[in-house]
């Protein structure tokens, strides 16, 4: 199995010479505590805490999974601990609201705590995961009344949430939707219907697990019009906040997964259970994307988590493992053959995985910095405009990440040979725990139309633009910034202002072509998200190019530092980048190739 090491030295990369993370907490009303001492101790202890207590329950809790009798849920052996261990470091609170018991701390601390428990292991982290999902929702949408009830005990990680969306009859369509609520005369509902895939539905961490729950009113509309947002709980709450009778949900049996067998996903069955709504009636969707957001970008740090955990098993298998000799020159002469990391095509799978993990972990925090400032924000126009730039970026880190980090896992294999396809490696499992990433939370197709169709060309471009503006005047800047070497990212500044710009000409080609024919946008879908994210990474491996060059002027002490990631940002605009072009062709190509083959030439049996 991979030791995980948390990336600490990269973290702080990233926190101090690209994002100015120091820079920004002083911009927030809640960033006067986030000082330097304090944010290194925070990342310096969530690494000890990921690497000593979460990475060695990885693999048994793989092999053990989670047990279903009767409709409680045991979670395997170490788990439980490891999540009191959790609470009682303060982990769960770090970034919520003092006055409902948070320590107040920038969400984006909690993004890269989230990272380091995610890499250790994926399936322990979905269990806080998801109720920091269902805390973001409560604090946005509920009352007063519901925060004090609800949030204040989700904070402390006493209790823990969950969102139930997904029924037998839908997937992603929530618009079908069947799950009822009706009015109890008071200020409760009684909720009957079935949710599926509900991860961490049941489960023996907390004492009682709040959902976050979708279903119809007797008098609502048809379609995702008609859906309204309701909390139920586990356990009923008395009027002193203690708990009380078992309310009207269980867990009806836990689904046989391909990965993530530690982390419970159940089918959950409502009857007559009794729940709160949330936000307005027949608008729970609208409030139920803050969770859905919150997840998109909790998978995409799966992603991430996948690239990264696959490049740290990977890596030391190919310094040990001999295997013949290098076809420039024997460079172990010592040995009976050369290591497996000086064969070029070793290399090109090893800096493929570190590309993508280095590159989504800059576009992650970045987005985390955007969310720090949507949370704080003093205006309901600002809080808008800046979930607007969030809601841009959303898709291509869920949809784009998870499919690099699929990616990944399975180079990671590869680098192994067979012997990756042996249990006893751990590789395997990291592409079976990443597989799910690219399904859940919408498939990769449905964030794809969820980027063309709705942040960019129902918005009519502006989201886009204003995304491109921003990378286009960086590209220019660094052209007049005399801190850097400028010949030598000239050539990088040069790509990345050109793919930004063809990024806008594509999406008005698409657009005008969507006018004539609404089968264009789901045929380009997909190509033009993985073009999108290609050209997004590349930005962001510019911002981390120029500042390596920038130290090295500096003359750092730490050179072979900073040497790799000029080395590795050189090797993501040569091998990876030029992917952009086949999808730019290919998202291009007449929908009619699609489309034009009846439904019964599909198959001749």
């Amino acid at each position: 199995m991979p030791e995980y090491k948390a990336p600490v030295r990269d973290m702080r990369f990233l926190a101090e010479d690209v994002l100015d993370m120091q820079a920004h907490y002083q911009t927030l009303p809640n960033g006067e505590e986030a000082t330097p001492d304090l944010v290194d101790a925070i990342i310096s202890e969530g690494a000890k805490f990921a690497e000593n207590v979460l990475a060695p329950l990885n693999r048994s809790g793989d092999e053990e999974g989670c047990h279903w009798l009767d409709g409680e849920v045991i979670t395997p052996k170490g788990f439980k601990a490891a999540y009191q261990q959790y609470v009682a470091g303060g982990w769960q609170s770090l970034s919520h609201p003092p006055e409902y018991g948070g320590q107040g701390l920038p969400m984006s601390l909690g993004v890269m705590i989230s990272e380091m428990a995610g890499t250790a292991n994926w399936s322990w982290g979905m269990y806080p995961g998801l109720t920091l999902g269902a805390m973001n929702t409560l604090f946005l949408h509920g009352t007063e009344a519901q925060k004090q009830t609800w949030l204040m005990r989700m904070t402390s990680g006493e209790w823990s949430g969950t969102m139930c969306l997904t029924e037998p009859q839908c997937g992603t369509d929530l618009g079908q939707v069947k799950t009822r609520a009706i009015p109890n005369g008071d200020e409760t509902y009684s909720l009957s219907g079935t949710k599926i895939f509900i991860s961490a539905g049941e489960h023996d961490l907390t004492e009682n697990i709040v959902h976050i729950v979708l279903a119809r009113l007797p008098d609502a509309p048809e379609g995702t019009r008609g859906i309204s947002l309701f909390i139920v709980p586990k356990f009923k709450v008395n009027p002193d906040g203690s708990l009380g009778e078992r309310n009207g949900v269980s867990c009806g049996s836990l689904e046989h997964k391909m990965g993530i067998k530690a982390s419970a996903t159940c089918v959950m069955n409502f009857d007559e259970a009794e729940g709160y709504l949330i936000g307005p009636e027949n608008k729970g969707l609208q409030c139920m994307f803050t969770f859905m957001n919150t997840a998109r970008i909790g998978t995409g740090i799966q992603g991430l988590a996948s690239a990264e955990l696959a490049y740290q098993g990977a890596l030391p298998y190919a310094r040990e493992r001999l295997s013949m000799r290098s076809l420039s020159g024997t460079k172990q002469p010592d040995n009976v053959a050369d290591s497996l990391i000086v064969h070029p095509d070793v290399r090109r799978m090893l800096l493929t995985m570190k590309a993508f993990a280095e590159g989504g972990r800059a576009m992650l925090y970045d987005a985390a910095k955007l969310a720090d400032r949507m949370i704080t924000a003093e205006t309901e126009s600002e809080r808008n405009r800046l979930d607007d730039e969030l809601g841009m970026l959303t898709p291509i880190l869920k949809g784009f990440l998870t499919e690099a980090g699929l990616e990944s896992a399975n180079l990671g294999v590869q680098v192994y040979g067979g012997h990756g396809y042996i249990r006893e490696h751990g590789m395997e499992q990291i592409i079976r725990d990443a597989r799910i990433s690219t399904l859940y939370e919408g498939t990769t197709g449905i964030q794809s139309l969820d980027l063309l169709g709705r942040k960019v060309l129902l918005s009519k471009g502006k989201d886009l633009n204003r995304l491109a503006g921003q990378i286009l005047k960086y590209c220019k800047s660094v052209l007049t910034d005399d801190s850097v070497p400028r010949l030598k990212v000239l050539p990088f500044v040069g790509k990345v202002s050109a793919l930004t710009l063809r990024w806008q000409y594509l999406s008005y080609r698409l657009a005008f072509r969507a006018a004539r024919n609404r089968d264009a946008v789901g045929s380009a879908s997909v190509d033009y998200l993985m073009f999108s994210g290609y050209v997004v990474m590349a930005y962001y491996w510019l911002q981390m190019l120029v500042a390596a060059q920038r130290k090295l002027m500096e003359a750092t002490s730490e050179v072979a530092f900073y040497k790799a990631k000029v080395q590795t940002a050189e090797f993501y605009f040569s091998r990876i980048l030029p992917r952009a072009e086949t999808h730019a062709k290919t998202m291009l190509a007449c929908p009619r190739t699609l489309t034009r083959m009846k439904e019964e030439s599909f198959a001749f049996l």
